[in-house]
């Protein structure tokens, strides 16, 4: 028993020191080393069921969850990306803060072109998201117009659709960031929680 718990603290320092050398990578500090991506989902859910938009909530609760050492103001640069970018209809607002949430962890600063190992990782996994999400929908499409064309939009009716969108693209999120820095993934079940009722959440 000594020595599984021996072997156990040995991981918990190899993945701390992991997570170390990625936040200097990253110049961010990352405050967990465990999380769960379903509460993560939850989390963005009532976040944007209690007033912000898709997309601010998916960026909030990411950087909430994660315990990220940045400004709150970063919510501030996704208000702007919500109903497909400014009531627009266009490219899924959710999707949107996803994209932004991503670049937080993976994304670059230096202007080097497209060959950056940064760019390059930070493009895949956004592609990665976008693939995932366009399936996970059930509508095949990340276009904002076309997932909410049976909704009023002027009623809320799409409310209810548009925060399990929010979850669904925080989990992955979570997942990806998860799998990509070590981050332990607390989660049984690797797929995001079904769908709940506004009332539920």
């Amino acid at each position: 028993m000594m020595v599984i718990h021996g072997c156990w603290q040995n991981i918990q320092i190899i993945v701390l020191a992991q997570i170390y050398f990625l936040q200097e990578d990253l110049k961010m500090n990352i405050g967990v080393t465990e999380i769960s991506p379903r509460e993560v989902q939850r989390k963005a859910e009532k976040c944007f069921k209690d007033g912000y938009y898709c997309c601010e909530a998916l960026v909030s609760t990411i950087r909430d969850e994660f315990k990220l050492d940045v400004p709150k103001e970063v919510v501030a640069m996704a208000s702007g990306m919500a109903v497909g970018a400014g009531k627009s209809g266009c490219v899924c607002g959710a999707f949107n803060g996803g994209i932004l949430a991503l670049g937080m962890f993976f994304g670059r600063t230096e202007q080097d072109g497209p060959t950056n190992p940064k760019s390059i990782k930070c493009m895949e996994l956004t592609h990665e998201l976008h693939d995932w999400f366009k399936k996970a929908n059930g509508k095949n499409a990340i276009c904002c117009r076309v997932l909410t064309k049976e909704f009023n939009m002027g009623q809320g009716e799409h409310k209810e659709q548009c925060i399990f969108f929010t979850g669904l693209c925080a989990w992955k999120v979570a997942q990806i960031v998860c799998r990509e820095l070590g981050i332990k993934n607390l989660d049984e079940i690797d797929e995001p929680a079904e769908r709940r009722a506004i009332a539920d959440i």
